[in-house]
């Protein structure tokens, strides 16, 4: 048996692969290994057949280009279910009175500055887009503006940035906008947009209105604007929030208004409740956090500086600060759009299951292009049919009344981790870290490499289950201590 996700994640994720152009029945092994890739292992083998694979000659595997070993394509083919047919439940949704065909939309940045991006996105399944922020600063933007924080070789599990707005004109931007709009009718273009004081604020949402969009964003909260009082420094201040908010719907007539939050700050459902008293139709969050690296490679002339922070690292954040305002009575009645490390659709569910009617990517389709929207449909797809959901607005908020506030929390049980012995491959990691980090309750045999427990130490913490790298420990039921 092969561990399928820890082989899928060698791959390289080649454009037009090699492996599905080489294979001699027209199956997809490239597809196949995405789809692994992006944890939609239940519907991996509608492009991969045990049956058909099983007496090849494997013609993938020599095609394959990767670097070292070969991925084992035909022992993954033997590994996955076979799967009847496609899924293909309804994602429709409607978010502030507009009606989305799904709730994937690109987030406004680099991955939606013009017209040839944004329209290969739309054909490939995005529901719209929020164009990349509109302004009337000239941009000067910096090189290099990207870097990365890795963990055990793997890229892209934090990302950051110091792109900034877009670079285009406002008029080109709207006229991009239109285009869009006649081009793709029922698609969902979304101005963001962002002024210095409010009669640009007006002038812009007016510009927007006119172009067609269905939707303006206010961005108030891009951490690495060099203009003082424009993004973030306006996210922080809920008198200008609702200011501009106000400004911009003046500008925008009936054409529902977004305000895009700042997570660099501890309480977000303060602006956000601002953003409301404002006139705002919904609640974008989060955009980036301010971070810096120390890695060389993102220096500018020897210089550093502080920027946005994205990618998985930060879904725990934004995700929090979704909860605290889905909680909150001022904000919890406003529609959300979740913004935040999102790359497969169990990331997308989970922002839709504390209150979000959509969801915006950037990040993962910075790393891996906009043709991971086919796994964030099907992987959602197959997610509502298993789960016997008709409609995904019965999704929305579906997980709020599983959070409580610690003081609520059981303190009387434990749950104990239990050892599989046939998956153990001895490697000790589980016994380092009890007895290092946690409460030396997991004695290890030398000889037998083994591990043993010892209950009555354990206090059930997991860390155990979570630092052990062949998922071999897994819980047991619920006890009382």
């Amino acid at each position: 048996m092969i561990h399928l996700l820890s082989e899928a994640s060698r791959c390289l994720l080649c454009t037009d692969a090699p492996c599905t152009a080489a294979c001699p029945r027209h199956l997809d092994p490239a597809r196949g290994i995405r789809a692994l890739r992006f944890e939609n292992d239940s519907i991996a083998g509608l492009f991969f057949s045990s049956s058909a694979c099983a007496d090849c000659d494997a013609p993938c595997q020599r095609a394959c280009l990767h670097y070292d070993m070969p991925i084992r394509i035909q022992k993954m083919s033997q590994s996955v279910e076979p799967v009847a047919d496609k899924p293909n439940a309804d994602l429709s949704i409607d978010f502030c009175g507009v009606h989305c065909e799904n709730p994937f939309f690109l987030a406004s940045s680099v991955i939606g500055n013009c017209y040839e991006m944004i329209a290969k996105a739309l054909d490939m399944g995005w529901a719209g887009v929020m164009y990349k922020t509109i302004s009337y600063e000239t941009i000067r933007e910096v090189s290099p503006r990207f870097d990365t924080v890795d963990r055990e070789g793997q890229p892209f599990v934090g990302f950051r940035n110091m792109e900034q707005l877009s670079e285009h004109h406002a008029e080109e931007d709207f006229a991009t906008i239109a285009r869009l709009k006649h081009d793709y009718p029922t698609k969902v273009i979304v101005a963001s947009i962002m002024g210095r004081n409010e009669e640009e604020w007006t002038r812009l949402a007016c510009l927007a209105r006119e172009a067609g969009a269905d939707m303006i964003e206010c961005n108030f909260s891009c951490p690495q604007m060099t203009v003082e009082g424009m993004g973030s420094d306006v996210g922080q201040n809920c008198d200008l929030v609702r200011a501009y908010t106000e400004a911009t719907k003046r500008g925008a007539g009936e054409v529902p208004v977004l305000a895009k939050m700042t997570p660099n700050i501890t309480h977000i459902e303060e602006p956000a409740y601002a953003a409301i008293q404002g006139g705002a139709d919904g609640i974008a969050a989060i955009n980036t956090i301010k971070s810096i690296t120390f890695k060389e490679r993102s220096s500018v002339s020897g210089k550093k500086t502080i920027s946005g922070y994205s990618g998985k690292a930060v879904k725990p954040i934004a995700q929090r600060m979704i909860l605290d305002m889905a909680r909150n009575p001022k904000t919890a009645h406003i529609p959300m759009s979740g913004i935040g490390g999102i790359e497969t659709w169990k990331d997308a569910i989970e922002y839709i299951r504390i209150g979000c009617a959509n969801v915006q990517v950037c990040t993962a389709v910075m790393e891996y292009g906009y043709r991971i929207i086919d796994d964030l449909l099907l992987g959602l797809q197959d997610h509502m049919r298993r789960a016997g959901t008709k409609h995904l607005s019965e999704e929305v908020g579906l997980s709020l009344k599983v959070f409580v506030d610690p003081s609520e929390l059981d303190r009387d049980t434990k749950v104990l981790p239990k050892f599989d012995r046939d998956r153990c491959v001895g490697c000790g990691r589980c016994a380092t870290s009890c007895y290092d980090g946690g409460h030396q309750a997991i004695a290890f045999d030398m000889v037998t490499r083994r591990p043993k427990l010892d209950g009555h130490r354990c206090v059930g913490c997991h860390l155990c289950l979570l630092v052990c790298p062949t998922g071999a420990i897994q819980s047991t039921n619920r006890i009382h201590k």
